[in-house]
């Protein structure tokens, strides 16, 4: 089993930036795929972007290329998102998981937060 904790959500203005964090406890040992996902209001939830176990290769979606960057601490077991140039339809709740499988499928992950929320006002 692994836990997934979410950290640094918050309320900002457009074009600031926040980073989220996401810790992972129980058997982790850094051999997951983490990723990053988000649900808006009324919305689907959204793959945002992943990670493999070695931090070698990165997966971003295409709405936030170039702004948002994972990274990854194995020693620490942490995943973080760092979101620049934020906007208000980046609005949603976030959400870290954990999995075996790199992808963008939400279906593909085992483990999840329990989210934190993003607020970007115009």
């Amino acid at each position: 089993q692994v836990q997934l904790v979410e950290s640094g959500g918050g309320l900002v203005q457009t074009g600031d930036s926040l980073r989220l964090s996401c810790a992972a406890s129980g058997r982790t040992d850094g051999r997951y795929v983490m990723g990053w996902f988000r649900r808006a209001p009324g919305k689907e939830r959204e793959f945002v972007a992943s990670i493999i176990p070695s931090g070698a290769h990165t997966s971003v979606a295409d709405s936030v290329k170039g702004r948002f960057t994972i990274s990854r601490d194995n020693a620490k077991n942490t995943v973080s998102l760092q979101m620049n140039s934020l906007k208000p339809e980046d609005t949603a709740v976030y959400y870290c998981a954990a999995g075996f499988m790199i992808g963008s499928d939400p279906r593909e992950y085992d483990y999840w937060g329990q989210g934190t929320q993003v607020t970007v006002s115009s």
